[in-house]
């Protein structure tokens, strides 16, 4: 090994200093078990010894067994060590990017903000994935540059990245993504993003998401379904109009050929409580799909109209017991004073 023995604090524990001198073993099997046996010590004054075999180890298979003992430890030297093994051979960057993701303190993830601006589009993406629920401010600018990047997989880190830290700012060109971008996944995961916005900020996507209803993507339309739900569920200010238009948006999802899309709408029509939806709901308690019945019901109990309750009590013979489970449940709501 070429690079310096870190000095240990005099009282080092006995195993520790022991573990270290095994992990700079000139025996490559013998750093192999030292580093396995450090999950079991997690000592951090062995953090730098670590961080060194991952930056200078000669076999890539230890230093990628090294990057996955650094996992979790949010220390600036690691993060930067982990970082710059984002450039290395196959194995030992994945395994850099996998430990990345287990970050918990924004202050160290900060240290990565630089590299989600890369050239190379794996440690862009690395480095956008790992920043995406610290919620570190400074990785919104690269963020949204990143949403103009040629890699779609970039541009889902990007994403994600702007969905959690809640920007204003970030909602126009989500939107554009969720109905325009050529990849189906990204459209998926802006619509999803989309859902995180203030209910302020709702009125201005709701057109997207509405569009986004029929997408090509079946996928793509279940998120869809799902963010309409989050935004114009219960009293918020979204106003009347729009509020009308995603009802009119979601009871046409009623109709999807997957019973995943309709799932999904089922549920967001409950919490809008859209009395315009009882009919195509009461029919999605005849659907062959279980799941659906069981949301179908939930949602008419939200609803709250009693004209609903002679199709509740027809389907309390349903073979599914999640789905009489439901129905019991809603007509409680209905029927109780």
């Amino acid at each position: 090994m070429t690079f310096l023995l870190p000095e240990l604090h005099p009282d080092t524990a006995p195993e520790t200093a022991a573990l270290q001198r095994r992990l700079l073993s000139t025996d490559s099997g013998v750093r192999r078990v030292a580093l396995l046996a450090f999950a079991d010590i997690e000592d951090e004054v062995l953090l730098p010894t670590i961080a060194g075999l991952l930056r200078l180890d000669p076999e890539p298979e230890l230093r990628a067994e090294a990057a996955r003992a650094l996992a979790g430890w949010d220390d600036a030297d690691v993060v930067d060590a982990l970082a710059d093994a984002l450039n290395d051979k196959p194995a030992v960057r994945q395994a850099a990017a996998q430990a990345l993701t287990e970050l918990k303190d924004g202050v160290a993830g900060a240290r990565l903000v630089p590299h989600a601006s890369h050239a190379d589009s794996f440690v862009c993406g690395a480095a956008l994935r790992a920043l995406r629920e610290l919620r570190v401010p400074a990785a919104a600018e690269p963020a949204l540059a990143a949403l103009r990047h040629a890699d779609a997989g970039v541009r889902r880190e990007a994403v994600g990245v702007l969905g959690w830290l809640k920007q204003s700012d970030a909602l126009a060109p989500l939107a554009e993504l969720a109905v325009g971008d050529a990849d189906a996944e990204v459209r998926r995961a802006a619509a999803g993003a989309l859902g995180l916005a203030s209910h302020t900020d709702a009125p201005a996507v709701l057109p997207a998401l509405c569009s986004a209803l029929r997408d090509a993507a079946w996928a793509v339309r279940e998120e869809a379904a799902t963010t309409l739900g989050k935004l114009v569920a219960g009293e918020v200010a979204v106003g009347a109009s729009a509020r009308a238009a995603s009802g009119a948006a979601l009871r046409e999802a009623m109709d999807d050929p997957y019973w995943q899309v309709r799932l999904r709408a089922a549920r967001s029509l409950g919490r809008l409580r859209d009395n315009a939806a009882l009919a195509v709901l009461t029919e999605a308690l005849l659907h062959p799909a279980g799941n659906l019945r069981k949301e179908a019901a939930i949602a008419l109990g939200e609803i709250g109209d009693t004209t609903a309750v002679p199709a509740l009590q027809a389907a309390e013979a349903d073979p599914d017991p999640e789905v009489r489970k439901a129905v019991r449940l809603a007509l409680q709501r209905l029927v109780s004073p």
